[in-house]
């Protein structure tokens, strides 16, 4: 029988990440109504509640704690300012917002090579994601100004390397939230890319924020695995 003190913390535990990741849900779903309804302010505030619930997952989940947990904070405290720099529709806060989420992006390959890496797990990775990059740059290539192309590849190339990273820390036993959360941030992108570079007629935020978000809650709650390790 556990002491009803740790039973007590850890049910306190529990119900404050729950409620977190209920907050970064419902705030997700508010910004995707609010946008299809071009309330920009209430969409706004929308984004900052959800990004705020993927932070204090982080933090609840004791990201403070150890070295993989400070660098993955780090990330969701970098993608916190990119979706702030997003809620912009100019170039110069798209530019903020790319620049934002590409330290993040490192932040996470820097948290995953601390948590450990095996080098053919991204070896057989590598390939994949190569393929699936150099065929979004063919897409997106008539589509970027050229003011924006170095920016944009560089994106590409950092977002790759995590992904792979992700694979490599898999690999070595690492959390399959970890994973997860590289994978949908991944594809989350592509939808970004279509709404401010190709501009497709459909509203490609619809699904795109569910992945985003969803990925950026594993790999807050990929801290308490962690941590337990």
């Amino acid at each position: 029988m556990f002491p009803p003190t740790l039973v007590t913390l850890a049910m306190l535990h529990i119900q404050r990440t729950s409620a977190a990741v209920i907050v970064t849900g419902l705030g997700c779903l508010a910004l995707v109504a609010f946008l299809l309804a071009e309330m920009q302010l209430p969409a706004a505030v929308a984004k900052v509640i959800a990004s705020s619930g993927f932070l204090a997952v982080a933090i609840i989940s004791g990201a403070p704690g150890t070295g993989y947990g400070r660098l993955v904070l780090a990330g969701l405290a970098l993608s916190f300012l990119g979706d702030a720099f997003l809620i912009g529709e100019s170039q110069p806060a798209f530019l903020a917002g790319l620049a934002a989420f590409l330290f993040a992006h490192v932040a996470y390959v820097a948290a995953f090579a601390v948590n450990g890496l095996d080098v053919r797990w991204m070896a057989g990775a590598a390939l994949p994601v190569i393929g699936i990059s150099l065929a979004v740059s063919s897409w997106l290539a008539p589509h970027i100004p050229p003011e924006l192309v170095v920016a944009v590849r560089l994106y590409t190339a950092v977002i790759s390397a995590m992904v792979v990273a992700a694979f490599g820390t898999r690999g070595r036993g690492g959390s399959l939230l970890i994973l997860a959360g590289a994978l949908l941030f991944f594809f989350s992108d592509l939808s970004v890319a279509a709404l401010r570079l190709v501009e497709a007629d459909f509203p490609t935020y619809v699904w795109g924020l569910p992945l985003y978000y969803a990925g950026q809650l594993c790999l807050a709650l990929s801290v308490a695995r962690s941590r337990s390790r």
